[in-house]
């Protein structure tokens, strides 16, 4: 019995599925979360909260997605790619348009979460280009790691160049709300 759901933790579908599942138990945390915000006097614990679980909920299936070991994990050497683009256009060459595109969409989606609700949440990320470098960094940790514990991937800068431009891009997608929750200059001199 263990043993299939190990089976399932190491696939897409299971991923999935168990995200899904999830949904639930991170909306009662966030309902939590807020809740004993708003009971202590916390200013906007319902923002404050959705924007933490959030992160969590929708980044961490992305990034399990993207460590579940290939076929010859553990068996062949990590391979590094440090050409820009060279992957991508390798993809569509090898793999058409179709593979190409669920490629690039998905290393857009890996961190947008972060990107999104960051801002939201952290006065210190209400910028653009401090989501670019937090995105790029925790690209790099991830590419790093599946290097390091040889799960038959490839390490590749596009993946870092494409996670980090979709935090970017979903930085600016919920600027008007991160935004809006800036504090404002003082007039008084």
């Amino acid at each position: 019995m263990v043993e299939g759901w190990h089976g399932w933790f190491g696939t897409f579908n299971g991923v999935v599925l168990l995200t899904v599942a999830a949904f639930p138990v991170a909306v009662l945390a966030a309902w939590i979360l807020a809740r004993r915000r708003r009971d202590a006097g916390t200013a906007s614990a319902w923002r404050r909260s959705l924007a933490e679980v959030g992160i969590g909920y929708g980044t961490v299936p992305w990034v399990w997605m993207i460590m579940l070991p290939g076929d010859q994990a553990g068996v062949v050497p990590g391979r590094v790619s440090l050409v820009p683009l060279r992957d991508l256009v390798t993809i569509f060459a090898d793999g058409g348009p179709l593979t190409a595109t669920v490629q690039v969409v998905g290393n857009l989606l890996v961190f947008a979460a972060l990107g999104f609700l960051a801002p939201l949440r952290f006065a210190a990320l209400r910028s653009v280009p401090r989501i670019l470098a937090l995105a790029a960094a925790c690209s790099v940790v991830v590419e790093a790691a599946q290097y390091v514990l040889r799960l038959d991937r490839v390490s590749s800068v596009d993946d870092v160049l494409l996670n980090a431009a979709g935090a970017g891009l979903a930085a600016l997608a919920s600027r008007r709300w991160w935004r809006a929750t800036a504090p404002v200059p003082s007039t008084r001199t």
